[in-house]
């Protein structure tokens, strides 16, 4: 796409054509918003598809995407939306208002296998659609209007449906596209490959080949095309931290995807302009398989969450930076403050193990931790290793897995403990405790409590006001935390390199990015 002339570097050619270089921290898994889950593909979704809104990367306020406007009913359970006329596919052709209208029945299609499905559980009955309960799609809460009003009516009131709208998961799908390559509901077909994808947003698939750069171009036919500077992005899969930072010291990168904690010292010190170092609606933690027998006993659970310092971690690990964590949720998501049910506790932890039925360790065997190959991931789990080995007297292997793979392992429970993380992708509560819930398929566990479904689906939502919705999400997590299917491990700060000629790029909690809004300049 391009070719960097003599003495240019990548980025100033780059800055030159309007080809923003960005790093996206793997190989991506899969660019249909109704299959993939990790933030890296996400990325790339965020330049292809469009939903019927989408969020300003500033301050997060929903902004007009396929519906040029639209009202919601005093009660906060009817939506309705006026979808614009100039709202085109990649191919030249109409987005219709039966697109959208497809597209909602694909999201909830049993046979999807949607992992977001769960998320559109306040539309009148989606669940009852999704678990097959009913058959007939039109008595779910989507109605086509006339051929520019689109409804959408809710079981109850949900503050945090907007955003839901903005999410990657929503966005509008080609039915031509899908149809043209493959099964419907299949969840790795060809409709997503260059050449056969259909896409609405500001960016088309150019190039998309297993392990190397991803490139999107320009949208001529995007409905705000005049107002999109970039002419193309490239996103390159890079898994190691260090060889990222590497080459945007290089200037092969706008933009590092991550960087190591080792390295923030040395930005701060002799390039601050392009350190990113900011609080991020994130939490990472360890996902426990609950259908493994010995992870069947809360008390085994406890034992291993009370006998991780995560302190020390931070301190000796991380560089100082991140917070621990002791609930899923992070705190201060708009105003809420979850429980600490639990803190680091090596003699309780002992005791706790002991009443299990293992003394000193004693009969409990080996068992296998996974995380994803990337060097602070190894970091802390060699830590882990080492306290559960010196508090508990327990042996645990270290297993890396490349991305796919790992995922894959998580996706079929072949595993007995793995790595996870979270990223909020809304700003609530809601988007965390849902891992607990039995119909998530993020929820990396396998729990499944009908009481704290219930919690989630009726308790919460029925809270009369916003203060009593927070003191109903409190009684939830405490609920979830002592059942303790997850330990969470830290709260994270998000951490990348930025050149200072990039703009529109700004960072937020949930690192949303908007490709609409960049602009590169001189540096």
């Amino acid at each position: 796409m391009v070719g960097c002339s003599q003495g240019e570097s990548r980025v100033e050619e780059g800055n030159r054509l309007g080809i923003l270089h960005i790093g996206a921290g793997t190989d991506i898994r899969s660019l249909d918003p109704h299959v993939a889950t990790d933030s890296n593909s996400g990325l790339v979704i965020a330049s292809l598809h469009e939903g019927l809104v989408t969020l300003n990367p500033y301050d997060l306020s929903i902004e007009p995407g396929l519906a040029e406007s639209w009202e919601v009913s005093e009660d906060g359970k009817i939506y309705r939306f006026h979808i614009r006329d100039n709202a085109k596919w990649s191919d030249g052709t109409a987005v219709t208002i039966d697109d959208i209208y497809w597209t909602f029945q694909r999201y909830l299609n049993p046979k999807m296998g949607n992992p977001w499905a769960f998320m559109l559980f306040p539309v009148v009955n989606a669940e009852e659609y999704l678990k097959g309960n009913i058959s007939n799609f039109s008595e779910v809460g989507f109605n086509v209007v006339d051929q520019n009003t689109f409804e959408i009516y809710l079981s109850e009131a949900a503050p945090y449906f907007m955003q839901l709208l903005a999410h990657q998961s929503s966005a509008v799908v080609s039915r031509k596209a899908i149809e043209e390559h493959g099964e419907v509901t299949s969840r790795f077909s060809q409709w997503t490959r260059a050449g056969n994808m259909i896409s609405n947003g500001p960016f088309y698939l150019e190039r998309w080949d297993v392990f190397q750069p991803l490139i999107v171009k320009k949208n001529p036919h995007y409905w705000g095309a005049e107002d999109v500077s970039l002419n193309g992005i490239i996103f390159y899969p890079i898994d190691d931290e260090k060889t990222e930072e590497r080459m945007y010291r290089a200037g092969l990168l706008h933009k590092t995807y991550q960087l190591p904690e080792s390295k923030i010292p040395f930005y701060q010190r002799e390039a601050p302009e392009g350190l990113v170092v900011e609080p991020y609606l994130g939490t990472y933690f360890y996902s426990f398989n609950m259908h493994r027998d010995r992870f069947q006993d809360v008390r085994v659970r406890k034992a291993l969450a009370m006998s991780i310092d995560r302190q020390a971690i931070i301190d000796n690990v991380l560089n100082g930076i991140n917070e621990p964590a002791y609930a899923m949720t992070p705190p201060g998501t708009i105003g809420y403050y979850p429980p600490k049910t639990f803190e680091y506790n090596p003699e309780r932890a002992r005791e706790l193990l002991a009443e299990a039925g293992y003394p000193n360790g004693e009969g409990f065997g080996e068992f296998e931790l996974i995380y994803n190959t990337l060097d602070a991931h190894r970091k802390i789990a060699v830590a882990v290793q080492q306290m559960w080995k010196e508090t508990l007297n327990i042996d645990v292997t270290l297993a890396n897995q490349e991305w796919k793979v790992y995922l894959d392992t998580q996706d079929n429970f072949d595993f007995d403990i793995t790595r996870a993380s979270w990223i909020g992708d809304y700003v609530d509560p809601m988007t965390f405790l849902s891992l607990g819930m039995s119909t998530n398929g993020s929820n990396t566990a396998g729990f499944s409590d009908p009481e704290y479904d219930r919690l989630l689906q009726e308790y919460v939502p029925s809270a009369s006001t916003s203060e009593e919705r927070l003191e109903r999400f409190y009684e939830a997590e405490a609920y979830l935390m002592e059942r303790m299917p997850y330990i969470p491990i830290y709260t994270y700060m998000q951490r990348y390199l930025i050149h200072p000629s990039v703009e529109g790029l700004p960072a937020n909690i949930r690192q949303e990015f908007n490709f609409r809004y960049v602009r590169l300049g001189e540096e």
